[in-house]
């Protein structure tokens, strides 16, 4: 069994009991789950295993074929980089470092320990009139620089 606390369990409980029997419910337990939670954290996961019936392997399966699953605590806010062709071709590799380099990260995390940020490269973002782009949560940063990097991020508490 996972060291995570105990948390987890009863809302995981109440969550799979909504579904109980009910055909093709993976998928819409493990999003109110990781709604209920910011993402799926084992100890949930093993919960949703045992009251299921399914195994912890196709979970774990289900949850990593899906981009929209999360198996780690996420930032309040998820900055998404664009790495599409007019982006690349505009600078978002160096748009990319800058804000790994302003927000500390690594090549091995994502995610800031104050659970303040969350990087994301993306494939586009679909605003490429704007490249090089940024989306922060639902807000589109455009034709950026690296040395915009630091005031854009300013704005996010």
């Amino acid at each position: 069994m996972s060291a995570e606390p105990e948390i987890f369990v009863p809302e995981t409980k109440n969550i799979t009991a909504r579904w109980n029997g009910k055909k093709g419910s993976i998928i819409p337990i493990l999003q109110e789950v990781q709604h209920a939670f910011g993402y799926l954290p084992d100890k949930a996961m093993e919960v949703i295993s045992e009251e299921t019936k399914v195994p912890l392997a196709e979970l774990y399966g289900v949850a990593t074929f899906y981009a929209q699953f999360h198996l780690e605590p996420r930032g309040r806010h998820i900055i998404r980089v664009c790495r599409g062709t007019a982006c690349h071709v505009r600078g978002s590799l160096g748009i990319l470092e800058r804000v790994k380099s302003e927000l500390g990260l690594s090549d091995l995390s994502a995610t800031t320990p104050d659970l303040r940020f969350t990087l994301e490269p993306v494939s586009c973002i679909g605003a490429c009139g704007l490249a090089p782009c940024v989306m922060v949560d639902d807000e589109t940063h455009g034709r950026l620089s690296t040395d915009k990097i630091h005031e854009m991020l300013a704005k996010y508490e």
